[in-house]
């Protein structure tokens, strides 16, 4: 029994569901990189960067090719890039969102005292 669109897409959310996953992610959108380069920026053990790797790798959201003994990962499609714009767009406007909010209330604070 094939899995409805709307679980699919959950369980891709759910994949992206890491702070490690989505820097690795914000990182690959310039292009590719060796492991090395997203340890130094990422600043995690190797085994956990390792671990979250696979599971990009996995979903098919990255891929990597060795030469030698370097290993270099890179986005497998431009949609990743698109959605993670697409992501900081949203949290832009519901951050704006909500410091609009926060100052309202400020104010409302300030007329009642």
């Amino acid at each position: 029994m094939p899995v409805p669109l709307y679980q699919a897409k959950a369980e891709f959310f759910r994949m992206l569901g890491h702070p490690v996953r989505i820097r690795v992610l914000e990182l690959l959108q310039d292009g590719p990189m060796p492991v090395r380069d997203l340890l130094a920026a990422i600043e995690v053990e190797p085994s956990a960067l390792s671990q979250q790797l696979a599971v990009l790798r996995r979903s098919g959201i990255v891929t990597s090719t060795r030469n030698g003994a370097t290993v270099v990962y890179e986005l497998a499609g431009g949609d990743v890039a698109q959605l993670m714009g697409a992501a900081r767009r949203i949290l832009t406007e519901v951050l704006t969102g909500q410091s609009v909010l926060l100052e309202e209330l400020r104010e409302s604070e300030v007329a009642t005292s």
